[in-house]
């Protein structure tokens, strides 16, 4: 009967979670089509009034003509080259660059910016990942573990008698958030917007979507035709990105471990009724041993 219980306290919390997870995704979409739906509809209706005002002011061209040089203009973006600029453009697939772009795909953020167009490149890619990935993961683990090797010596350590135990367990957890806080979500963000041109927002958007391994992709560092970066920058921030996985996914461990804990927390608090059908059974059997119930 216990395990039976168990049990379906087990289901109960799968099904919640479950069905929490399908409503946060509902009203993810909502909020989504709400904020964006609108401003997309003013940018196609921009871009088609920009097509009509470019053919009125050149008269040799045809909207067909017109048609084809946008669709050479879309191959050449969706294969990493920037339509912007000339040809004295710097290579997107230099070290440096290339660089980058291996740390995107073992970390899987793939920004989708860019990509191997050749078939031998898109053949070694997919066996490039397929090592990749889990050697990613094991690496982000290892220095996963070893921050939190340093926390539990730190939690030893406050454990010992005559310290503030609660006080100083607080304070080393808000210290290693703030440290890990200024260090991959803070300065970056001043950083690229300093040397990309973009507002301290943007920057800060970058960073998240990119630690996060989201990337979406609409901003991406080093890829502007007008700057000069240095050859080191995509892999300095290469460095960074896999630093700041290994940081930020301790963090997103330690949220949902703690929600979990919460939830389950109070779906397993015994009801009222139960607790007390369990007195009365101590109460009718007086030989049985009684056994305390919290509250």
């Amino acid at each position: 009967m216990p395990h039976l219980t168990v049990c379906n306290r087990q289901l109960n919390w799968t099904l919640t979670l479950v069905l929490g997870y399908l409503v946060y995704l509902l009203l993810g979409a909502t909020v989504f089509q709400l904020l964006e739906k609108q401003a997309e509809a003013k940018t196609r209706d921009k871009f088609q009034l920009e097509k009509l005002k470019f053919l009125q002011n050149y008269t040799c061209l045809d909207r067909q003509a017109l048609e084809q040089f946008v669709q050479v203009i879309m191959e050449a973006w969706e294969k990493g080259v920037n339509p912007e600029g000339n040809s004295t453009n710097p290579s997107n697939w230099d070290f440096s660059n290339s660089f980058f772009f291996a740390g995107t795909v073992v970390t899987t953020i793939g920004y989708g910016n860019l990509a191997p167009s050749t078939v031998p490149g898109q053949v070694f890619c997919v066996f490039y990942a397929l090592f990749g990935v889990p050697l990613n993961l094991a690496f982000l683990n290892q220095l996963g573990k070893g921050l939190s090797a340093h926390l539990v010596n730190l939690e030893r350590w406050v454990h010992k008698p005559g310290r503030a135990r609660v006080q100083l367990l607080s304070l080393t957890m808000g210290l290693f958030l703030m440290a890990g806080t200024l260090l991959f979500l803070v300065f970056p963000p001043m950083i690229f917007s300093h040397v990309e041109g973009w507002s301290y927002g943007e920057g800060f958007y970058f960073t998240f979507i990119t630690l996060s391994t989201i990337g979406f992709g609409d901003y991406v560092v080093g890829t502007d035709p007008n700057k000069h970066y240095i050859s080191v920058y995509r892999s300095l921030a290469a460095i960074w990105i896999v630093f700041g996985l290994a940081w930020l996914a301790l963090i997103f461990n330690l949220g949902a471990d703690l929600m979990e804990k919460f939830l389950q927390l109070n779906w397993q608090k015994p009801a009222p009724d139960s607790a007390e059908t369990a007195v009365s059974k101590a109460e009718d059997n007086p030989d049985q041993p009684r056994i305390h119930i919290p509250s």
